[in-house]
């Protein structure tokens, strides 16, 4: 972490949170009297990776960016359930330590379906959410996912193979991972235990209480979670308070998708924010 933390010029602080589920790290950035704005990490990947997509907010929100306990990072290893209302007491106790009683929330990939958990279980909690590329919606094909991700990815831990990262790297962002991030990646794959189970698939009824703006941002050629398919179904999810964009991206956006996006982010928040 310490090797990406560079990327952030406006670090406020490094804060260790006591949650019900353990000790949980938290990097506090940007304006210091900002409005809040929690941003949750991409799942089996360090926070500072996916918390640069969006470090052109850093300028206008005071940022909380919580390791994900359970995930690489410095918070507690403790594995919590993504299926039930373990992520939103998490939340919740991460917030009240801040003394938020309400706020924005953005989260990429796995970061979007614990926001999730929070919209069926503490909706209060959420004055609006985007979500990027985001788990808890809808998934894309398993064998997909098993001949172009798991299958690289057994190569590259048995023999380090650096042509299947590659291959992980490049499937995983349409050819544009920079090197240091693939580096990382092939750390964890090779070092951690990863979390093989994706969260629960949000359904209506869990959100029937859930009335905030929501933005949805999804990729054309997301391997995990194909944006035709995430935009189908979040239709039918968010209704009149929903907004889509897409892109045709992977599940890593490119710098010039990320340039977008963050247009795109900005433009909602200052609509709903």
């Amino acid at each position: 972490m310490k090797s990406i933390l560079p990327r952030f010029d406006s670090l406020i602080g490094r804060d260790y949170v006591k949650t019900r589920f353990g000790s949980t790290h938290v990097l506090k950035l940007g304006k210091a009297d900002g409005k809040p704005l929690f941003i949750f990490q991409g799942g089996n990947c360090i926070n500072p990776v996916t918390l640069s997509w969006f470090r052109g907010l850093l300028n206008e929100y005071t940022v909380y960016a919580p390791d994900t306990v359970g995930h690489p990072g410095y918070s507690d290893e403790t594995r919590i359930s993504a299926a039930d209302e373990s992520f939103a007491h998490w939340i919740q106790d991460i917030m009240d330590h801040y003394h938020i009683e309400k706020c924005a929330f953005i989260g990429p990939s796995y970061g979007g379906g614990i926001i999730l958990r929070l919209a069926a279980f503490s909706p209060e909690r959420i004055e609006c959410a985007v979500l990027v590329a985001p788990a808890g919606i809808s998934l894309g094909s398993k064998l997909e996912m098993i001949r172009k991700i798991l299958i690289p990815m057994l190569s590259y831990k048995v023999n380090g193979s650096a042509n299947s990262l590659r291959k992980i790297a490049n499937t995983m962002s349409l050819n544009s991972m920079n090197q240091l991030d693939e580096e990382i990646i092939g750390s964890i794959f090779k070092y951690t235990t990863l979390e093989q189970e994706m969260p629960k698939l949000t359904t209506l009824d869990e959100l029937k209480n859930y009335l905030a703006p929501t933005l949805v941002i999804a990729g054309t050629e997301d391997l995990f979670f194909p944006g035709k398919k995430i935009f189908q179904k979040a239709e039918g999810l968010f209704g009149q308070q929903l907004e889509i964009k897409s892109y045709q991206m992977g599940h890593f956006p490119s710098p010039e998708n990320l340039e977008n996006i963050d247009t795109d982010i900005r433009a909602f928040l200052k609509k709903h924010y």
